[in-house]
């Protein structure tokens, strides 16, 4: 799909029915002008899509390139993790990095990009996994071609696009063969009755996990009734309430695939508060190998996923690739970590 051409002043000041002149002055704000005819400029803007881009212009003549990411939480290791490739691959090509955060809201997450337009940022990078949903597909489409029609660049880091036309580059890891790759170490260890604890219906990451899991339960002869997967999303507080209701109502499995590595820390305090030992009675693997996972008790076997390196990478294919004519996906690799939370099962090779 082709870039949509940059909405100019002139097109506003048409829209509106007053000079170039009157149009800038009600937009800059510089010069007064009466309220009706600032009303009639700013509405004509907001509908064409204007960005007053003066401050872009000077960027691009000379002044520092600016690159953005946006993540759901600041506080989240592996968001920080990304957010810090973004700015290491940034500082060392003399560009500035800013970092926001959405909490999961759209309407925050619009309004950041919009200030990044008006801002001049060159790249804005769009971090995590989403339910992908029409008004996601609607959102992200428009990012995509707004940013283009003022020279941008999007970047959608470990989500996809909803439509490979769309002038938006797509970064990520592989998140199923992960997923199959640790639930296939726990079935070689012998464990059959395996749950997988912080499934999200409609995210893209998670959903990619599940899938993983089933694939490697159903690779090695495991009936597909046995497969257990718990709807509780992501963190420590999901994790720990999740696992403590699923031991209230039953033992009968002998290990847990967490959605991440943060679910599983909730679901080792839970084993331990139920009198349990990990790795003896039951075993817990992770997901993205964030830093504090070593230090785990014990510490965590898991999936490292190269979340700086997403960062990076997202900075260096976007700069490596500025065509606009569609986008284009780029898949960085995983591995597992193996350390102490996996022993074999009391009973070995159960299938119930």
């Amino acid at each position: 799909m082709a870039g949509r051409k940059r909405v100019t002043i002139r097109e506003v000041a048409e829209r509106a029915g007053v000079s170039m002149a009157t149009a800038s002055r009600a937009l800059t704000g510089n010069h007064p002008v009466p309220p009706a005819t600032r009303a009639r400029v700013l509405r004509a803007a907001r509908d064409l899509d204007y960005v007053a881009n003066a401050h872009a212009r000077a960027l691009v003549g000379g002044g520092r390139k600016m690159a953005a990411v946006v993540v759901r939480q600041v506080t989240s290791p592996f968001y920080a993790q990304v957010a810090e490739g973004v700015e290491a691959e940034a500082a060392d090509r003399g560009w500035l990095c800013v970092v926001g955060a959405t909490g999961g809201d759209p309407q925050r997450e619009m309004e950041f990009v919009q200030l990044m337009r008006e801002e001049g940022a060159r790249l804005v990078i769009l971090v995590g996994g989403v339910v992908e949903d029409d008004a996601y597909r609607s959102r992200v489409a428009h990012y995509a071609q707004a940013l283009d029609a003022t020279g941008a660049r999007l970047v959608l880091c470990g989500r996809p696009s909803p439509d490979p036309e769309l002038p938006a580059l797509v970064v990520e890891f592989d998140n199923e063969a992960g997923a199959r790759a640790i639930t296939g170490h726990l079935l070689s260890a012998g464990h059959r009755r395996i749950v997988f604890l912080g499934g999200l219906p409609g995210n893209t990451a998670l959903d990619a996990r599940v899938a993983g899991y089933r694939a490697a339960l159903a690779e090695h002869g495991v009936p597909a009734g046995l497969a257990r997967v718990v709807d509780c999303g992501l963190g420590r507080a999901a994790g720990l309430r999740a696992m403590t209701e699923l031991l209230k109502e039953t033992r009968e499995f002998t290990a847990v695939v967490a959605g991440d590595d943060m679910v599983a820390a909730g679901a080792l305090r839970a084993v331990a508060d139920a009198g349990l030992r990990v790795p003896e009675d039951v075993s817990v693997v992770g997901y993205n190998d964030i830093p504090l996972a070593e230090d785990f008790n014990p510490p965590l076997t898991t999936v490292r996923t190269p979340a700086e390196e997403l960062g990076r990478a997202a900075v260096r294919v976007a700069l490596r690739d500025p065509g606009r004519t569609g986008g284009g996906r780029h898949l960085l690799g995983t591995h597992i970590v193996v350390r102490g939370s996996v022993a074999a099962p009391k009973i070995v090779g159960d299938c119930g």
